[in-house]
């Protein structure tokens, strides 16, 4: 059975050892990278969740979530400017910064049912209110694109002038 388990002394060397296939390298940052990321944002005061993904007492992947409200991500001008960024700005979001499942345990469900999971933790509003969580993909990710989107996110239409510059991809679920 899929479950979340906090990150903690007894499980983070666990979730080290976790890698994604080598064609898979440029999808997600390495879990080591990914913690300190965390700890780094926690020590700024930003909430950071970082969980295991276990199937059963098995470590199989690693999801890592937070809560923000700004949309920018960008300090460039022409973004700051837009009427993209106007009609966003400023709303509450939860967004999934990492994810991934173990190369031994892709192609099992673990991932549909993790993700399951950490929406019905999002939607506990953790943090308090939001309208929405996000996450982004790479491009060429399609099995990725085809995960999330069975699970309700969809591609927000007037992002796409801001994918000429980055192959990353954000994607939505309405809360």
């Amino acid at each position: 059975m899929i479950h979340l388990e906090k990150i903690d002394w007894d499980n983070y060397e666990k979730v080290l050892k976790l890698h994604v296939a080598k064609d898979q390298e440029d999808f997600v940052a390495r879990n080591d990278i990914s913690l300190i990321h965390a700890f780094l944002a926690t020590s700024e005061g930003e909430p950071v969740f970082a969980y295991a993904i276990y199937n059963d007492d098995t470590p199989v992947g690693f999801i890592q979530m937070g809560y923000d409200d700004d949309w920018s991500g960008e300090e460039r001008e022409d973004w700051l400017n837009s009427d993209i960024y106007k009609k966003w700005d400023g709303k509450k979001y939860y967004f999934i910064w990492r994810f991934m499942i173990d190369k031994k345990y892709q192609g099992k469900g673990y991932g549909r049912e993790a993700l399951k999971k950490a929406i019905e933790f999002l939607k506990t509003e953790p943090c308090g209110k939001a309208e929405y969580i996000t996450l982004s993909y790479e491009r060429t990710n399609e099995v990725a694109k085809k995960l999330y989107f069975s699970l309700g996110f969809y591609e927000p239409k007037e992002f796409e002038p801001y994918y000429e510059e980055d192959d990353e991809i954000y994607a939505l679920l309405k809360l």
